[in-house]
């Protein structure tokens, strides 16, 4: 019976604590209650409270710091290389409330740099998306987008008001190969202030370029923090012409 009511209670801890963690109640950098006045709230022993730490750190949503405490760790989240993710399920699968701001769309013939940035062998009519992505109450991603209306006429009457542009690309629009550009990049002053991150902070910044057939889809820049996103790769070397 005992070690029932012990397992339960470590049970409710965990869960407590998890969603604390995860409502946003306690935010990332947060130092949350020390073992001896969470043993103290929960009426319970310290080795239980060390237990459940001890697997929250495991987990990844605790930093435990000797002398110092225990602290709310930053969500982190990876994706394939080749993948093209929906950024609302990416924030979704770090546990973590999504929410966007679009703050511009407009619409206008292609500029020389738009025709550059697309891959663009004649003007025509485009769509410019500039889109903040929010992972809980903190900045996760700018998404700037150029669409090429020639290839997905659907946008010209897509306002983005229910659906970001990514995910209402992910989810319309077919496309039959891409191309990644990825590289490390010091925030500007204006990046800076919509990451809310201090300037020349580092980002990940990943360029994308899709295309149907030959004609192009869509460019797109987004920048990440960079201690909240990752690209990973598989292969082997039968997949890597003259692997070393």
């Amino acid at each position: 019976m005992e070690k029932t009511a012990s397992i339960s209670l470590h049970g409710k801890i965990l869960t407590e604590i998890e969603q604390n963690i995860l409502s946003g109640r306690w935010p990332p950098g947060f130092r949350i209650p020390s073992e001896m006045e969470l043993t103290a709230h929960y009426q319970c022993s310290r080795m239980t409270v060390n237990k459940v730490l001890t697997q929250l750190a495991h987990a990844g949503l605790l930093q435990r710091k000797r002398k110092a405490g225990s602290f709310v760790t930053l969500p982190h989240t990876s994706s394939a290389v080749l993948e093209i993710p929906d950024l609302r399920q990416v924030v979704l699968g770090m546990g973590m409330e999504y929410s966007s701001q679009l703050l511009s769309r407009k619409q206008r013939r292609s500029t020389r740099d738009d025709m550059q940035a697309m891959r663009m062998d004649k003007a025509g009519p485009v769509v410019h998306a500039l889109c903040l992505h929010m992972a809980g109450s903190r900045p996760f991603c700018i998404e700037d987008r150029l669409i090429n209306l020639e290839s997905v006429p659907d946008a010209e009457h897509e306002m983005f008001t229910e659906h970001s542009p990514s995910s209402w690309m992910v989810n319309h629009v077919p496309w039959s190969s891409a191309e990644h550009r990825i590289r490390a990049e010091a925030a500007s002053e204006e990046t800076a202030a919509r990451l809310q991150v201090a300037p020349a902070s580092p980002c990940l910044v990943i360029d994308r370029r899709t295309w149907t057939g030959t004609l192009p889809i869509t460019f797109v820049r987004l920048t990440y923090p960079a201690d909240l996103y990752e690209l990973e790769a598989h292969f082997s070397p039968s997949s890597v012409a003259g692997a070393a």
